[in-house]
């Protein structure tokens, strides 16, 4: 009795000790997705095709931009590791790296965001909308180096378990997103009414005041002050960021599989025309909202796992795994119930086209169903990410979402008759099949001691 009693304590403990972390990094994820939201219905009140002009956009830069973050997401492991075992020149010297690498990734995105306009018009879409699509991307350009810069501080910053200042910065730049997208969108505050592409004037906007304040917040705190080393030209040193690469590139990797299929799947979707795609992307945008929830569970695991295991605490690492990876999957249930019960008011929030609404009510049910994969798989890409293992993750995307989701979703769509509906089933298989292999690959985790850890982990 004793020893159960002191097991629920640890266990207790341990999900305090995650919490801490997790609300303001869910709050920060539900933040910046919430701005996303704002825009998908602010936009929508605009047209239908400009909503579909926006959703198609989205592809290319989520493609680009928000892939590359899983790059910047390298710094993870190294980061908290180095504050778990209180080494904060480490952590410091790793984060010049982190800018450093944001502003040279910077340069090629910057580039290709100018040919979104030709690329999605090669991929079947209707020249109309991508070229309204590439007018909305082309005005956020300056915006692109502030964004990766604004991830690399945050990332350095949550590795130290200083969640707060991103937190408060979203929370800011979410007010500021509103007034922007309501003047720029509609025409208020002396601003003339740019529809779609004002919206891309407040992302480029909302981007770079959010490196404004974050670096200021830093600053004014003096977070740095236990984890500053001099910038110099040790940080242009390759040393650093190709160890980044090292762990970033796989992390990169499985963000790019599996944002690509969601991303692609929305190109397959624009064949089906214009209202399935308006469906879609209010489907998307509700689930990609849900999914901030455990992303920001994700994040405090990675977090929370790396600090105890550069401290050498393995048995820490071990209750640390199983109880984030048990508390993304039942933070899911909230979005599961939500979606399965009431499909018909969230997409009220959205659009009153009755065939958008019509295809909207098949679709979060189904969405509903795959909550708790999703849930289960992202804070196991968290966690294995802690230990810097994060090449299995990216092996799992690739098979669960190319080889089986969306070969199925596209062949439901088209040849089983299910139209927009069979490509959101194929998602619920790509979900399940790497929620399952990577929650196996985390439970495996034991805790081992020392030198037998690092081998076993990757290290």
């Amino acid at each position: 009795m004793r020893e159960d009693e002191a097991l629920r304590r640890e266990i207790r403990s341990e999900v305090d000790a995650l919490w801490r972390l997790a609300g303001p990094a869910v709050a920060t994820q539900v933040g910046a997705m919430a701005m996303s939201v704002v825009d998908t219905l602010m936009v929508a009140r605009v047209s239908t095709e400009a909503l579909a002009a926006a959703t198609i956009a989205n592809v290319w830069s989520s493609l680009l931009l928000y892939c590359s973050m899983g790059l910047l997401f390298g710094l993870d492991p190294i980061v908290s590791q180095a504050h778990g075992r209180g080494d904060g020149p480490r952590a410091g010297r790793a984060l010049q790296s982190g800018v450093v690498l944001a502003l040279l990734l910077a340069v090629p995105i910057v580039g290709l965001y100018a040919f979104a306009a030709p690329v999605l018009q090669g991929t079947g879409q209707d020249p109309a909308l991508a070229a309204l699509a590439g007018r909305y991307l082309e005005v956020q350009l300056t915006g692109i180096p502030a964004f990766l810069v604004f991830v690399a501080l945050r990332q350095y910053l949550q590795g130290r378990t200083l969640v707060l200042p991103a937190m408060w910065c979203m929370a800011i730049a979410n007010l500021f997103n509103v007034v922007a997208n309501w003047a720029l969108i509609f025409g208020h505050l002396g601003f003339p009414a740019m529809g779609l592409r004002g919206a891309g004037h407040a992302t480029n906007a909302v981007r770079i005041a959010l490196l404004v304040m974050l670096v200021a917040w830093v600053g004014a705190g003096r977070h740095e002050r236990r984890a500053w080393v001099a910038w110099s030209r040790e940080a242009l040193r390759l040393d650093g960021i190709r160890e980044i690469l090292r762990y970033g590139v796989p992390v990169w990797l499985q963000m790019l599989l599996e944002i690509g299929a969601f991303a692609g799947s929305a190109l397959v979707v624009g064949w089906l025309g214009v209202a399935a795609l308006g469906a879609h992307a209010v489907a998307l945008n509700l689930a990609s909202l849900s999914f901030m929830v455990p992303m920001g569970v994700s994040m405090a695991a990675s977090t929370r796992v790396g600090n105890l295991f550069g401290a050498g605490d393995q048995n820490g690492v071990h209750r640390a795994a199983r109880v984030g990876l048990g508390c993304g999957a039942i933070a899911q249930c909230v979005a599961a119930t939500a979606f399965l019960g009431f499909p018909a008011w969230l997409t009220s929030l959205y659009t009153a086209d009755p065939e958008v609404v019509a295809l909207c009510l098949v679709l979060l049910p189904i969405a509903g169903a795959f909550q708790f994969f999703d849930g289960t798989q992202v804070v196991a890409c968290g966690i294995l990410r802690g230990l810097g293992r994060t090449r299995p993750a990216a092996v799992a995307n690739f098979f669960a979402y190319w080889v089986f989701g969306l070969p199925v979703g596209v062949w439901l769509a088209f040849r089983g008759g299910l139209d927009v509906a069979g490509i959101w089933v194929g998602f619920g298989v790509g979900l399940a099949i790497v929620a399952v292999v990577l929650a196996r690959l985390v439970l495996r985790i034991t805790p081992l001691e020392g030198e037998a850890a690092g081998r076993a982990w990757g290290r």
